[in-house]
């Protein structure tokens, strides 16, 4: 056997070896495509997407309203008797008239109301406007020792107003609503009695 005949054999040997360790699998396994990249971030923007809206609403309404209105009328009335044709038509006694009268009105209404909601609500992306921003809406339930408490949440969210973490301030949310209501052992507490509300519609002053 020459040398040609060899080279050729070991060519061979090593191309079939070549081929046996390309088709056997890689020492680092192939990641999963259902995993999210190492690198992506979690920052809600597709349909089913959770997102944390932290609520800080501070309301604060004062309205004052004052009203001073008087108005006075004096009249008189001054008649000598004397009808004009005094040679035909005999005089008739004089009389004076005098009307005073006199209109006041006086208010005055202060109202001031001052409101505070602080919290942190978890919502689900429900929709994509063309424009790219996110539809959300999100409800949590409380339940402590009997108090309960249900807040409904509902927005439009804008992707550029979304901080790294996740989170969004309710400020920043166009169409914001919120809704909470609250029911349970308190709640009895928190509201007038049947005798009060009578006397409220009796006398609402």
């Amino acid at each position: 056997m020459n040398n040609r005949t060899v080279l050729v054999l070991v060519l061979t040997v090593f191309m079939l070896a070549s081929s046996a360790v390309s088709q056997a699998g890689s020492i680092w396994a192939r990641r999963d495509r259902n995993m999210p990249n190492l690198y992506a971030d979690d920052v809600a923007r597709h349909i089913g997407d959770i997102l944390t809206i932290t609520i800080t609403e501070d309301s604060k309404i004062e309205n004052k309203a004052k009203r001073n209105l008087k108005k006075e009328t004096d009249r008189s009335t001054t008649f000598d008797g004397k009808l004009g044709i005094s040679h035909i038509l005999p005089s008739i006694p004089g009389f004076n008239m005098t009307a005073k009268s006199s209109n006041e009105l006086k208010g005055k209404a202060d109202y001031k109301d001052e409101r505070s909601f602080i919290d942190s609500v978890t919502v689900v992306v429900i929709d994509i406007l063309p424009n790219g921003n996110l539809v959300v809406m999100g409800t949590r339930n409380r339940d402590i020792a009997g108090d309960k408490q249900i807040i409904e949440v509902s927005g439009i969210v804008r992707t550029s107003d979304i901080a790294f973490d996740n989170t969004v301030k309710s400020e920043r949310i166009a169409d914001f609503r919120i809704v909470s209501r609250n029911g349970g052992v308190a709640d009895p507490f928190n509201r007038p009695g049947w005798l009060g509300r009578i006397f409220d519609t009796i006398w609402p002053f």
